[in-house]
């Protein structure tokens, strides 16, 4: 039994390419089908947004992470066709400036987890990334990676309750020291 990333992705001529790809037919049917419906509920709204990149390779992650662009050595749920990072266009070109706020919004209704918040709003986040998307829970990434799990056309990440919380209650990977003017003990 294939899936989108064995079917496809893994078989594309791109597959180990350093470029940027932000070809909408290298995301999951209906994390494309997502993805544009965000688009155009965001043109609706007056905002135009471009689909910046879907597919990324292991080198390409090496060599963004090699030029200081990204904090992660190993590539995410883009390789597999599971995430999109959507930026706004201004004067015709990609920018990552202002408040993305109303694309977790869009996320959030539309049944992505939205890189601002990881899926747990209410929880103080390490690592943001304002214009990333993705159709998979951070508790399910490990699963994704394995290859042990890939979610069907009607999964949503909101309705997966047991891996959405998980993200939740695991320990932090990197604890950071509370100030002193905090007086809440959560955010570590």
């Amino acid at each position: 039994m294939g899936n989108f990333y064995m079917d496809v992705i893994s078989r594309d001529a791109r597959f180990n390419s350093v470029n940027r790809i932000g070809d909408p037919s290298l995301l999951e049917s209906a994390t494309r089908q997502l993805v544009e419906d965000i688009v155009s509920a965001a043109s609706r709204r007056g905002i135009e947004l471009m689909i910046y990149e879907t597919y990324r390779s292991q080198e390409r992650q090496q060599e963004l992470f090699n030029q200081g662009a990204t904090r992660l050595r190993t590539v995410g749920v883009h390789h597999y066709g599971l995430a999109c990072d959507i930026l706004r266009v201004v004067n015709g070109e990609p920018s990552w400036k202002g408040d993305f706020s109303f694309l977790g919004q869009l996320a959030q209704s539309s049944g992505l987890i939205w890189g601002g918040d990881w899926g747990a709003p209410h929880i103080r986040h390490s690592f943001i990334d304002s214009v990333h998307v993705q159709r998979c829970t951070v508790a399910r990434q490990e699963d994704l990676f394995a290859g042990t799990w890939f979610p069907d056309e009607v999964y949503n990440p909101y309705d997966d309750h047991r891996n959405l919380l998980a993200s939740v209650i695991k320990p932090p990977i990197k604890v950071t020291k509370v100030a002193e003017s905090d007086p809440d003990p959560q955010h570590t």
